[in-house]
Order: structure tokens, then C-alpha cells, then sequence
């Protein structure tokens, strides 16, 4: 249930305090609950699951990633932009990107929030942030890599994500995005099983997939990157999932929603004008959505 709704169910008797502090959840900005719930998938991650990641990466890529942040809104004279985007960026790669030196981190930090404030269409960054970065450090940099078996097939895993990211998704009023792009790539899946003859283990094998359902629920839900109307984002959401698909199960290669989304994500200026829709903000009355 939404913040709203839930301030609203609440019973007069239970006195105006409890009404007024379910009020203000449902008036902060969705990054923040995307720092709280990405900070705890992260912190799950190295301590349960064991990731190959050292801590100076992270350090370093939030070190560059609140520099760049911050140079550009100074170089650009932007009032009051603050830093949920660029922490939301530095979690998302420290989650997602691996690499095998020190540097790879904070350089995909960095080109990827400068992208956020070079490559603008109509007052929108073309690219997810987190998606271009890894995206970027994989193709250019040496010893970068994503690892898509690092959460494991725990469903356990596998529902936390689904029911914090939804809750997110939901803030950012993109969760018909997420649930589109996961029913195209799931049943497109299921069809692929069914043909082959495969045991439906297989299937739930891969709705046990921690990272698909990271990547339905933080990334090609946000509603910066993604189209304004909500039958674009459908048609948005299916186009990624028909390409996941082909790319993971037709060219066998992996990450295929990661790719997917980055090629993807110039279709998002055509569907817009295609079909014209109110721009998302993060926050009600918003000073920018940068």
C-alpha cells in the first residue's frame, strides 16, 4: 500500500500525529527510498552473499561520483540540485559492476552523472546513469565486468527485491513499467520453455534471478529516463524485454536487459512525441529533476 493510502485507511481515533507522520512519508522524494533500499541490498550483498567487492571501490566511486555531481551543477549555475541522484548512481554501480582494479569505479561514476548533464533531450538525460556506466566500463575499460549469478537463486533474495523495489517503483509512479517489461520478458520465456519441453523448474529458476528483478524494479523504472505517457512506456517496456529476450536466448549472451536498455533508450525521444505526456518529477513542486 502507498503512503498515501495507508495515511488515509488510518482510523480518526489513532489521533493527528500518526496521519501527519504517514503524510510526510508520502511526501519524500522516491530516492530516497531508493538510497535506504539499494544501501541494504548492497550491505546484503557483501556480508551474506560474499561479492567480489572491496570497499575502496566504493569509497572511490562515491568520492568521484558527489565531485562530478557537484561540478557540474557549479559549472552549470543550477539552484538547488542536490545529491539524491548521484548517491543513487553510486550504489547502483557498486551493486552491479565488478572489476579488477581501483580506478574502473569512480570512472564510470564519473562519465556516467556528466552524461546525466551533457546528453539532455528535452530537459530529460537520454541514458539511465546506472545503466550507462556500466555499460561504459565494460566496453572501454579493461578487467570490468557484471556479474549476473551474484545474488544467487535464493528466492528468499529474489522476493526482498521484488517487494522493495516495488515500492519504489511505485513511488516513481513507473510501476506499470517494471511490470510490464517482466511480463513480456518472463512470458516470452515461459513460451521458450514450453516449446522446448524443459521442466518448469527452469522457469522458476529464473524468476528466482535477484538481478532481473533488480533491474525491473531500479533501473528501467526510472521515470527520468523512461517515456512521459503510459501507453509509450508500455511499448517502451516491451521493446526492451523483446530485445533482453532475443540478446540473452537468441545470441546467448549475457546481461541482456542491461544491453538491451542502453540500446533502447533512443527509442524514449520518438515515443514521447509520439505519444506527448506530463514529464515525472521526483518531488512535488520540484525545482528540477536533474
Amino acid at each position: 500500500m502507498k503512503p498515501q493510502a495507508l495515511a488515509a485507511a488510518v482510523p480518526a481515533a489513532a489521533g493527528p500525529g500518526l496521519r501527519a507522520r504517514l503524510g510526510a512519508l508520502a511526501r519524500l522524494d522516491a530516492r530516497l527510498y531508493q538510497i535506504v533500499f539499494l544501501a541494504l541490498l548492497l550491505g546484503t550483498g557483501v556480508l551474506v552473499r560474499d561479492f567480489s567487492l572491496d570497499p575502496r571501490q566504493v569509497a572511490l566511486a562515491f568520492a568521484a561520483g558527489i565531485a562530478t555531481q557537484l561540478f557540474w551543477v557549479r559549472r552549470l549555475g543550477l539552484p538547488r540540485v542536490g545529491l539524491l541522484s548521484a548517491l543513487v548512481t553510486c550504489f547502483g554501480l557498486s551493486v552491479l559492476l565488478r572489476a579488477d582494479s581501483l580506478w574502473v569505479h569512480p570512472l564510470a561514476a564519473a562519465a556516467c552523472l556528466s552524461a546525466k548533464f551533457v546528453l539532455r533531450i528535452e530537459g530529460k538525460h537520454l541514458f539511465n546513469p546506472t545503466n550507462l556506466g556500466v555499460v561504459l566500463a565494460v566496453l572501454l575499460l579493461p578487467g570490468a565486468w557484471v556479474s549476473p549469478g551474484q545474488w544467487g537463486s535464493d528466492l528468499l533474495v529474489a522476493c526482498w527485491v521484488v517487494a522493495l523495489g516495488g515500492i519504489v517503483a511505485g513511488r516513481a509512479r513507473s510501476a506499470g513499467l517494471s511490470l510490464a517489461f517482466l511480463t513480456c520478458f518472463l512470458g516470452a520465456y515461459a513460451l521458450r520453455v514450453a516449446w522446448l519441453g524443459q521442466s518448469w523448474a527452469v522457469f522458476l529458476h529464473l524468476l528466482q534471478n535477484g538481478s532481473l528483478l533488480m533491474f525491473a524494479f531500479f533501473m528501467i523504472s526510472d521515470p527520468m529516463t523512461a517515456p512521459n505517457h503510459p501507453v509509450a512506456r508500455i511499448a517502451y517496456a516491451a521493446c526492451v524485454a523483446v530485445l533482453a529476450f532475443a540478446w540473452q536466448f537468441g545470441l546467448f549472451l549475457q546481461n541482456g536487459p542491461i544491453w538491451a536498455l542502453f540500446l533502447c533508450a533512443p527509442l524514449v525521444p520518438l515515443l514521447d512525441r509520439l505519444w506527448p505526456g506530463a514529464k515525472p518529477v521526483w518531488r512535488r513542486n520540484p525545482a528540477t529533476t536533474r
